[in-house]
């Protein structure tokens, strides 16, 4: 109640003064108008009897002139007129004016002395009069002059009139504000506050699961925002708790982002993590004429966003937003996640120039096909690899600035982008604790031996107390790479390289995806996928389904799988006209010629098997080259009789692990190249050679013709493995391994 008459007093002071303020300039108008009209009309009137009363005062009749004024009087509604000689002596006047006047009033005075018509507003007793007065001549000379008194009082009534009218209207306006201000607070405010207060407490004791009933109007709008993110924090929060409660009771002890948060708390201790990757957790485009935030679709979001949420750290990327310079603060910095800052997202921004070398030129033309034994020659670049040093130095200066001031500081560098950040850190910073995951495979070293700078990649890299990669082969490879390449110690059973009086711990963390992103909300359970009309959707009559999901790349096989379903359909053909292939490819790095010609070439290897064998209803292959979210991606995964992971080599492959987190219903086949590092994990899948075209063809009738009871059995035992191993698994791991390694002073140059 007492927001509610504070608000009530608020709008009836302004009211009052608001209106108050237009009445006054309403009544100073309207008097000056009044003012202004009777001077007018006194000027029109002086103007006649000027000339009749200068004739009559050369009358011999000496009541001419008083009948005269009082024929005037009468019908001009004058209050009175009297006449002056040339000494203001009155020589006659109407009656009404007889000693109504004891001094001869300045402006008769004024006329006669300034021969010029003048007029003023004078009070007679209670009257207000307006006397006008105009000089008398005789030839040349003045003789006196002339005075119209008009009766002025209206004016005033008619300004007293303004007042009282507002007044009224004021005393009304006041009621019906006060009313609907108080039927305002009581439907719109205290019945939304009321409904909202009722669903909290409904909330808090867990009988409502619905949306706030709060309206998604202007005034409500960022309270229901701020609402529904508070639920969904606590709901979330909730649901971990339970869930926890359910693995203590069951013994089981699955990594989530809240036992992660914890875990990097008691491993940081109150030191903030530093992470830096070339790929931004959120980015800034323009959408017409408003800017929109959006989260790429990536593992190593989902793993390291949980850790810096728990630590207030850093994160250090490429800013490639086309809005992303324009939504930064000082130094070029901001707070993320939007909707609940917590962590700080530091970009650095690269001209095209530096971006074409070091990423589409050294890292994607020359680093990846390298790493990547996929029969594609790596191109190295003298001007790339310039502008990758120059990268990797702009980079280390963003981390030595965010770092300033933080003792033994956390630094966890991402991928092959930055080879050399970790030894540019550590020459500054000898007692930052510094990690990078290599995320693709590492090669054997002669094929790494191609790079004609592999020993400054590898000194670069031996910056770092810890570098991880996926599987052990790739370990392997690099300390032989590190073995033949550089002068080194090399613990072979620790996995330790000693360089320079620095050790450096080479270890696997195999990565993994967080299952509750393809998963149904909890406690719900996912509606059933129609396989028939998803196809259907697609112009395809078909009741059995294989999916393929990928980035374009000349490292996933994608020709190989079509030329797979080609066999298999000449094989088999009493599954023509049954079993489609969907086949999701999101276009990338489409600024490299040989990406344009992997697209080409994949649309026409689809366009050619389906020339060979589509009906007017169907067709073997649907190719779908699109993005897609993970939302879209689960339902073609739900719907999938069996899904196609036919890397020629990768380092893990997620969209294995995808699928199988999606199969809730503990269904459907995983067919798996051996060369992707998933085949070490998942090996329940169906393992195959992508090179072996008559292996993958086999590989599908398998998956096809396989019972419901050997699908269920595979699918829960991969399940188990990827519910266990998850992402945040990974990032638990792998921030344990750095933190609890013990740092070394560096010995000078040229020591082992």
């Amino acid at each position: 109640m007492r927001v509610a008459l504070r608000w009530i007093l608020a709008l009836v002071a302004v009211t009052v003064t608001v209106t108050l303020i237009f009445a006054f300039f309403q009544a100073k108008a309207e008097k000056r108008a009044l003012r202004n009209e009777l001077e007018g009309r006194a000027q029109a009137l002086g103007e006649t009897l000027q000339d009749h009363v200068e004739a009559l005062l050369s009358s011999p009749d000496p009541t001419a002139l008083a009948n005269y004024l009082s024929q005037v009087e009468n019908r001009d509604s004058l209050y009175g007129i009297a006449v002056y000689n040339d000494l203001g002596t009155e020589l006659a006047a109407t009656p009404s004016l007889v000693g109504a006047l004891k001094l001869l009033p300045s402006v008769v005075t004024r006329a006669i002395s300034e021969n010029g018509g003048r007029g003023r507003f004078i009070d007679v007793g209670p009257t207000l009069l307006y006397l006008y007065a105009l000089p008398l001549h005789r030839g040349p000379s003045v003789t006196g002059a002339v005075g119209m008194f008009y009766d002025a009082s209206y004016i005033d009534a008619e300004i007293a009139r303004i007042w009282r009218t507002t007044f009224w209207t004021l005393v009304v306006e006041i009621f019906f504000i006060v009313l609907i201000t108080i039927l305002v607070i009581r439907w719109a405010l205290t019945g939304n506050i009321t409904r909202m207060a009722q669903w909290m407490r409904q909330w808090r004791r867990g009988s409502s699961h619905a949306a706030p009933p709060l309206p998604d109007d202007d005034l409500f709008k960022p309270l229901a925002e701020e609402v529904r993110h508070m639920t969904a924090m606590l709901a979330a929060a909730r649901a971990a708790a339970e869930k926890e409660a359910q693995l203590r009771e069951s013994a089981e002890s699955l990594w989530t982002p809240e036992r992660l948060r914890v875990h990097v708390k008691g491993k940081l201790q109150e030191r903030p993590l530093f992470v830096v990757s070339n790929r931004e957790p959120y980015v800034h485009i323009k959408n017409g004429r408003s800017v929109q935030v959006v989260v790429p679709a990536s593992g190593l979001v989902t793993a390291l966003e949980p850790v810096l949420l728990a630590c207030e750290g850093t994160w250090i990327a490429h800013g490639a937003g086309d809005a992303d310079r324009e939504t930064v603060g000082p130094g070029d910095r901001l707070r993320v996640p939007p909707d609940n800052p917590h962590y700080t997202l530091r970009r650095v921004f690269l001209s095209p120039e530096e971006e074409t070398g070091y990423y589409y030129g050294f890292s994607n033309e020359g680093l990846w096909p390298l790493c990547h034994i996929a029969h594609m020659r790596p191109i190295f670049r003298a001007s790339d690899w310039e502008a990758y040093q120059t990268v990797n130095r702009k980079f280390a200066e963003a981390a030595l600035e965010e770092m300033e001031g933080t003792e033994e500081p956390v630094v966890l560098v991402q991928d092959y982008h930055f080879a050399l950040l970790p030894r540019l850190i550590k020459t500054e910073r000898p007692e930052a604790r510094v990690a990078i995951f290599w995320h693709i495979p590492w090669p054997n070293p002669q094929a790494f031996g191609i790079c004609p700078w592999q020993r400054e990649l590898l000194d670069g890299l031996l910056g770092a107390d810890l570098i991880g990669f996926h599987i052990q082969a790739h370990c392997n490879h690099f300390l032989e790479t590190v073995d033949q390449a550089l002068e080194s110690r090399i613990d072979w059973d620790r996995f330790v390289v000693n360089r320079r009086g620095h050790r450096t711990h080479v270890r696997r963390f195999p990565i993994s995806v967080n299952p509750a992103e393809l998963a149904p909300p909890e406690g719900t359970k996912p509606p059933p996928v129609d396989r028939v009309a998803l196809l259907k959707e697609h112009g395809v009559d078909a009741v059995l389904m294989g999916v393929g999901v990928d980035r374009v790349d000349y490292t996933k096989g994608i020709p190989e799988r079509f030329r797979a379903v080609e066999r298999f359909l000449e094989k088999y053909p009493d599954y023509q006209g049954r079993f489609t292939f969907l086949q999701v490819g999101a276009p990338s790095r489409s600024t490299i010629q040989r990406y344009r010609d992997l697209l080409a070439e994949v649309k026409a290897e689809a366009d050619r098997v389906n020339a060979r064998f589509a009906t007017p209803h169907w067709k073997p292959i649907v190719y779908l080259q699109t993005l897609h979210s993970h939302a879209q991606l689960a339902r073609y995964y739900r719907a999938a009789n069996l899904c196609m992971v036919t890397a020629l080599h990768d380092g893990m492959n997620l969209v294995a692990k995808e699928f199988v987190a999606a199969r809730e219903d503990e269904r459907g086949v995983l067919i798996l190249s051996r060369f992707a590092g998933a085949a070490y994990e998942l090996r329940d899948a169906l393992i195959v050679n992508p090179y072996d075209t008559e292996q993958l063809a086999e590989a599908i009738r398998a998956a096809l013709e396989m019972t419901p009871e050997e699908e269920t059995l595979r699918m829960q035992a991969m399940r188990r493995v990827v519910a266990e191993h998850n992402v945040y698994r990974w990032a638990a791991n792998l921030i344990a391994e750095l933190t609890e390694i013990r740092t070394e002073e560096p010995r000078p140059v040229g020591a082992l």
